[in-house]
């Protein structure tokens, strides 16, 4: 019995709360401990202080950022050590950075695919009740409509997957980026200025809901 009581027990899972932490300041906490520690953490992060291009570990400049504009009015553009898309954040969004060990989440294949069901699932609880929630991909959606998107970076013996959420959007930052020459299926015969975005704020009436 006392064998089978504990490998019921759960892994613990530290809780970081930060309020306009700089992104770039937020991602080097988050590979440090991704890679130094063996605790399982979510990081929360209610918005960024400036306005931050961040690409994926493999993005390139010259295909994803419109370098005049982003030079003219001083946008930091970063690479973070993790996959995804480019995006720009600012005050608006909402980070929320999951880093587990590979056996926190029982049954959980540690591949990409996995891990981004296994969060569609996870937020679909979150998110209950509230409106029409999907996973689009590699988005969370209300109906069609895209308000967090994801990366991930996985290790031999852990994985992180971090989620950018719209709280609210400024369509003139979109001029900062360049139309992706691939985009999800869902997302196709949109105009990159025009990507259907579904604030939260039309959702959550307190913006503390989401932390």
């Amino acid at each position: 019995m006392v064998s089978r009581a504990k490998a019921m027990v759960l892994p613990s899972m530290n809780l970081i709360l930060m309020k306009s932490t700089p992104i770039l300041h937020q991602l080097r906490i988050e590979e440090k401990l991704l890679r130094s520690s063996s605790e399982n953490w979510c990081i929360i992060n209610d918005g960024t202080s400036d306005p931050t291009i961040v690409m994926g570990v493999s993005g390139k400049v010259a295909e994803l950022v419109n370098v005049e504009p982003v030079i003219r009015d001083g946008i930091p553009v970063i690479r973070r050590f993790s996959g995804g898309g480019t995006v720009i954040v600012d005050v608006g969004t909402v980070f929320v950075t999951l880093i587990c060990s590979k056996g926190a989440v029982p049954g959980l294949q540690p591949f990409p695919r996995p891990i981004m069901d296994w969060s569609g699932g996870l937020y679909g609880r979150v998110f209950e009740g509230f409106t029409d929630f999907h996973l689009r991909e590699n988005d969370y959606a209300f109906g069609n409509r895209k308000f967090g998107g994801n990366a991930q970076s996985i290790t031999k013996d852990r994985w992180i997957h971090h989620t950018s959420f719209l709280w609210d959007y400024d369509v003139k930052n979109m001029e900062y980026l360049k139309q992706p020459m691939r985009a999800p299926k869902y997302r196709l015969g949109f105009l990159q200025s025009s990507v259907p975005i579904y604030y939260l704020l039309n959702v959550l009436t307190l913006r503390k809901d989401t932390t």
